[in-house]
């Protein structure tokens, strides 16, 4: 029989983790409608860690709750269902969507659609269904094993990406004439400029900050017009007409942008918190007041101008523009066994990322 267990990590400490042992999964009961699936690989990135350090503030812990004071970390990946009481959806069906780092789920489809439905299953039936919306997945979708593991490395960032650039056109880029974007090399980071560089020449310049070390890696993308480190923001024009989209969380790096540029600086956007553990913000900086983007809430917008149909078709479009040449950039490692996941949640939390390393895991 198979034992459930779930990966948690400590609230309030995140370098706090342990293995939490369940029921066997094939005791758990199921009600009316519910399915139990076995989560079978999923994706691990910095934008992960950002789900943990903003666990609270974004209600990122109430979707798979652990017990007092420990968290269960969301990750993008898929799963087979094991037993099923819907009449919907079959045992032996393949789902890609929202999972905890669990090696089991119960999950309540309801909205059944022939390629989705809404998972409302007790506490996550109020959250947001950009989280909750599952692909049920047909068996020709994963005859390209490299696409099969980009989608959860990239997709639900790139999702992300596309909103901040259609939020950034949509607003005329705040009349910038160039974006800088901090953590270039993360993956939401350089899907970003990949939209970006795409309405060139009407688009604002696109310059990339980075650490010295992923200098090479950023220029090898071929998205930015612009790669310097973090130390050369001051060699910048500063007359310049300029957003800054933080993608870091660093504070002293964004003030120093801030101050660097004063008045000039029209649009000042928080993303991720890909250097979670470095200083925080300072308030009264000069220029734009910085403000979180919150994505689900340009998503709704979206969907509600373009229609869910419409929605889909656009991004995806851009989706699969990206996938191809993310395929060139990015090389899957694969790491099997409560181990391998412990040991990249540590490496992430530490910052020891490879951008050009993209990690699939497996419990």
């Amino acid at each position: 029989m198979t034992t459930t267990r779930d990966f948690v990590v400590n609230r309030t400490d995140l370098s706090r983790t342990r293995w939490v042992e369940g029921p066997e999964a094939a005791g758990i009961a199921l009600d009316e409608g519910q399915i139990q699936v076995e989560v079978e690989k999923f994706a691990f990135t910095a934008n992960n860690i950002t789900y943990a350090v903003a666990g609270d503030m974004l209600n990122y812990w109430a979707f798979f709750p652990a017990e007092a004071g420990w968290g269960r970390i969301p990750v993008w990946g898929y799963a087979t269902v094991l037993r099923s009481r819907s009449p919907d959806i079959g045992e032996g069906e393949r789902l890609y969507g929202y999972f905890p780092m669990s090696s089991h789920l119960v999950m309540q489809p309801e909205q059944v659609t022939l390629g989705s439905f809404l998972d409302l299953y007790r506490q996550r039936r109020e959250l947001h269904p950009v989280y909750n919306t599952y692909s049920r997945l047909r068996r020709n979708d994963a005859a390209d094993p490299v696409l099969d593991d980009l989608r959860p490395i990239l997709s639900p960032l790139y999702t992300t990406s596309f909103l901040i650039d259609d939020w950034l056109a949509d607003n005329g880029f705040f009349g910038a004439s160039q974006a800088l974007l901090l953590s270039a090399s993360s993956k939401t980071g350089f899907g970003l400029a990949f939209g970006l560089s795409r309405r060139r020449p009407e688009g604002p310049s696109v310059v990339g900050v980075t650490s010295p070390g992923n200098i090479a890696f950023v220029e090898r993308l071929g998205c930015y017009d612009t790669v310097l480190a973090y130390d050369k923001i001051a060699t910048l024009d500063a007359g310049q007409p300029t957003l800054v989209v933080d993608f870091a969380g660093d504070g002293e790096v964004l003030a120093a942008v801030h101050r660097h540029f004063g008045d000039r600086l029209v649009q000042s956007t928080q993303v991720g918190l890909s250097h979670w553990d470095a200083p925080r913000t300072p308030a009264d900086l000069p220029g734009a007041k910085p403000q979180m983007f919150f994505a689900p809430d340009q998503a709704r917008q979206r969907m509600q101008d373009w229609g869910r149909d419409g929605f889909d078709a656009r991004l995806g479009t851009a989706w699969r523009a990206f996938a191809a040449r993310a395929a060139d950039w990015l090389t899957i490692e694969r790491g099997e066994g409560p181990e391998a996941a412990a040991r990249i949640y540590a490496e992430m939390l530490a910052g020891r990322i490879n951008p050009a390393i993209g990690n699939i895991l497996s419990l």
